[in-house]
């Protein structure tokens, strides 16, 4: 996943590796190239701002599936004074692609309800890829009703690509799983603040999205379907996506729902890791401090 590069991410990966070259060829010979290294550093920072700020409804929906985003553990262990992880739903089993407690945040007692992709192949299969079953579901409900009797209010923080579809899921109620945290969700007498970090897609998402207030970072999207679903339905065929993401509108991008559009350049991935991200946690933290 080091490597992974986006094709509109290419220019700025070329000109990255042309930076190192000067810069090691500066300290390894006795030629000064200070300036010119100066310079295509500003160049860099130009064309990242130029690429990053004009990307399609389709690139942003690719970078909000780049492997090399921060994932839900990753805010809550930097946005959080303290975390506890709780675990099950009281009645099957403990999904891991769900990630629910209670926290600190800025010294207010909260409750985090999260789903986690992995960041492996190893770690995506124990996280399911962060499809979350009928156990997921009604382990959130859980936290959130216990929430509800402490009266601590409830961070919600979205990243998948759908429930699973598996028959076990299904067996096992999904469907009504969702239904019941969405109408549950609808009238828990405590805050709720739900924070799009990554992918938002269908009914999965709406399974903990529910709340008083919406945010989306710069780089997400969040939709009934993902954009492959809906041209397959569409016009019964999957590469037409990007036509697809175009029409849905499916980004943070003029949503009139959207209560908070968090516009943080280059928050969610280092281009090709090469690149860390600024303190985009922080951004996070005063955004739902402020709801």
């Amino acid at each position: 996943m080091a490597d992974f590069i986006l094709d509109f991410e290419k220019p700025i990966i070329e000109l990255e590796k042309k930076i190192n070259d000067l810069k090691d060829l500066n300290s390894e010979n006795d030629i000064d190239l200070d300036s010119e290294i100066e310079r295509l550093e500003q160049k860099h920072v130009n064309l990242v701002k130029k690429i990053y700020t004009k990307l399609s409804r389709w690139q942003r929906v690719q970078v909000a599936r780049h492997p090399k985003r921060p994932y839900s553990f990753d805010y809550i262990e930097r946005i959080s004074d303290s975390f506890l992880e709780l675990h099950g739903d009281r009645h099957f089993a403990d999904d891991k692609s769900v990630i629910a407690g209670v926290g600190l945040l800025d010294g207010r007692q909260v409750v985090f309800v999260a789903q986690q992709k992995g960041k492996n192949t190893k770690d995506n299969l124990f996280r399911n890829f962060g499809m979350s079953r009928p156990e997921g579901y009604r382990k959130a409900l859980r936290i959130m009703k216990m929430s509800a009797k402490f009266r601590r209010p409830v961070i919600c923080l979205i990243d998948t690509p759908g429930a699973y579809p598996g028959m076990g899921a299904e067996e096992r109620g999904q469907a009504e799983a969702i239904a019941r945290n969405m109408m549950e969700m609808s009238i828990l007498p405590v805050p709720i603040v739900v924070v799009v970090i990554g992918e938002g897609a269908s009914g999965g998402a709406l399974g903990i999205g529910v709340g008083d207030r919406l945010l989306m970072l710069e780089n997400t999207w969040f939709s009934v379907i993902s954009p492959e679903g809906c041209a397959s339905i569409l016009w019964h065929d999957a590469s037409k996506a990007e036509m697809a993401a175009e029409a849905m509108k499916v980004t943070a991008t003029r949503r009139p729902r959207v209560v908070a559009y968090l516009t943080a350049f280059r928050a969610i991935v280092g281009f090709g890791g090469s690149v860390g991200p600024p303190n985009h946690q922080t951004l996070i933290k005063h955004s739902v401090l402020a709801q």
